[in-house]
């Protein structure tokens, strides 16, 4: 008797095992997208102007790096090849007139000296700094910190420097060219860099008054968000510089890389509204403040009837306008 049952017995442990790691998949989904919590990030995304923040960044990133790789092409043009217009180019496969307004852009006049004048370098030095400051009020206003403004000037200019070897390692991680294998592992390793990218950008900008915990849920968030960003502007790039450098010249490669970099900045504002409402909401779970299953049920009941009380009362103005439309 025993053992004629015993074969089923892993049969029904394995389908139940199955069954509860679904539901706990659909519990975790329904919990962390119920309308409470997004309510939240929503609100904390318009709390910092998300829009407006991430246009400042943009704008700030482009007069910064625009010179800044102008610059470090003529000064290291000696030393080792570096050639900021040829990495964009081979980066996002640009071809046609897209890599010409890149070049004309990036690449210094002809019969040109590459000396730097004092204004040079105090216009530079400014503007490196105010993309710096853009990102340290993110966080200031994200987190709710009393704004440090030049006075964090020192952080501000470490963080640049680490910002180009995090720009190196993720130009030598996307070379990378062979086999799935090796595109998985370059694409894990890009996301693991980018988490500790991002978690040492706001542990740094904020002056060390945000800890690594809480900004560990930006980190992670952020670095999946804009590593999916980057491949799909692979595809996206090439028509977009395109076109722009078709309809403007070289001022349309100027328009496209504010477009570009828009998005990106959008991405990550949204990353650190979300990764502070997912630390608060962490800490509030720890406390033992967690909403009951029956609480994130009626949540999703209430939009549901919701959802379905509005298109009821779509369906019926456009029926009534129909055999109103139809009568006349």
């Amino acid at each position: 008797m025993t053992d004629r049952t015993h074969p089923k017995v892993p049969i029904f442990t394995e389908g139940r095992t199955t069954g509860i790691n679904r539901e706990r998949l659909v519990r975790t989904l329904t919990f962390w997208l119920r309308p409470a919590f997004a309510l939240r990030v929503i609100n904390r995304f318009q709390k910092i102007v998300g829009f407006d923040r991430s246009m400042a960044l943009a704008s700030s990133a482009l007069t910064a790096l625009v010179p800044l790789s102008v610059l470090l092409g003529a000064v290291l043009s000696n030393l080792v090849h570096y050639d900021a217009a040829e990495r964009i180019v081979r980066r996002y496969n640009l071809t046609g007139a897209g890599a010409t307004a890149v070049s004309s852009l990036f690449s210094p006049a002809e019969a040109t000296s590459a000396g730097v004048g004092i204004l040079g370098v105090v216009f530079l030095t400014i503007s490196v700094l105010s993309f710096a400051r853009a990102a340290q009020r993110l966080f200031e206003q994200t987190w709710d910190l009393r704004p440090l403004s030049v006075r964090n000037t020192r952080n501000g200019l470490w963080w640049i420097l680490t910002l180009g070897g995090y720009a190196a390692v993720t130009t030598l991680l996307s070379a990378l060219r062979g086999g799935a294998v090796l595109v998985l592992a370059a694409f894990v390793c890009e996301v693991l860099v980018a988490a500790a990218f991002l978690v040492w950008t706001g542990r740094i900008l904020s002056a060390k008054r945000i800890s690594r915990p809480d900004l560990l849920p930006f980190g992670v968030t952020g670095a999946v968000l804009t590593t999916a960003y980057s491949v799909g502007a692979t595809l996206y790039m090439p028509r977009l510089f395109n076109s722009s450098a078709a309809r403007y010249g070289v001022v349309g490669a100027v328009f496209a890389m504010i477009s570009a970099l828009f998005a990106a900045m959008l991405i990550v504002v949204a990353a650190a509204a979300l990764g502070r409402e997912v630390g608060d909401e962490l800490s509030r779970i720890r406390q033992g403040h967690r909403p009951s299953d029956h609480e994130v049920r009626q949540e999703w009941d209430s939009v549901v009837e919701q959802t379905r009380s509005r298109w009821r009362t779509a369906r019926e103005q456009v029926s009534h306008r129909r055999i109103k439309g139809s009568n006349d």
